[in-house]
């Protein structure tokens, strides 16, 4: 086994600090712009882009917060918030009585259906106008080989990432 180095190159120093200061620029702007636009926090709207394209707009909590990467009391605590301004609501599971379903509800499509322009012109602005074609090209190269290599089942069939959708049937 390779011998690793204790410390970051120059290059690698300045490259990590780039990275971490710029996904959390990019996170705080869509908080912000989704916080003002439609009174909602990034995640709360992640929550609903996953329902939305999940089968049936359903999905079971546990597979939720999975997806999303999000402990299951972080999950719940976002279903609460959501469920309070109608946007989905929680039913039991026939088969397992201790799992649940978030459920997109009407209202909570609308919402999304309002929300996701703004959001994506937020996107559009934030990154990909800053960047040529190719540099999208690297952008999303460079991004599959760490989702790889952090997460093996990324792209998967069975489970996708937060803007995939993962397979479940109701029951």
């Amino acid at each position: 086994m390779a011998r690793r180095r204790k410390w970051l190159t120059s290059d690698e120093q300045a490259t990590w600090r780039s990275f971490m200061l710029t996904t959390q620029l990019v996170d705080e702007a869509l908080d912000r712009q989704l916080q003002r636009d439609a009174g909602m926090p990034h995640v709360y709207y992640g929550i609903l882009v996953a329902l939305s394209e999940s089968p049936d707009e359903t999905m079971r909590m546990s597979d939720l917060a999975g997806l999303l990467r999000y402990s299951q009391s972080r999950c719940t605590h976002a279903i609460n918030s959501l469920e309070s301004k109608g946007w989905v609501r929680r039913e039991r599971s026939d088969v397992d009585r201790r799992g649940q379903w978030a459920v997109l509800t009407d209202e909570g499509r609308a919402q999304l259906v309002e929300s996701a322009p703004g959001h994506v012109a937020e996107v559009q602005r934030v990154v990909f106008d800053r960047l040529s074609v190719e540099q999208v090209a690297q952008l999303g190269a460079i991004c599959d080989t760490l989702l790889t290599g952090l997460d093996p089942g990324h792209g998967s069939a069975d489970h996708q990432g937060a803007e995939g959708s993962v397979t479940t049937s109701r029951q």
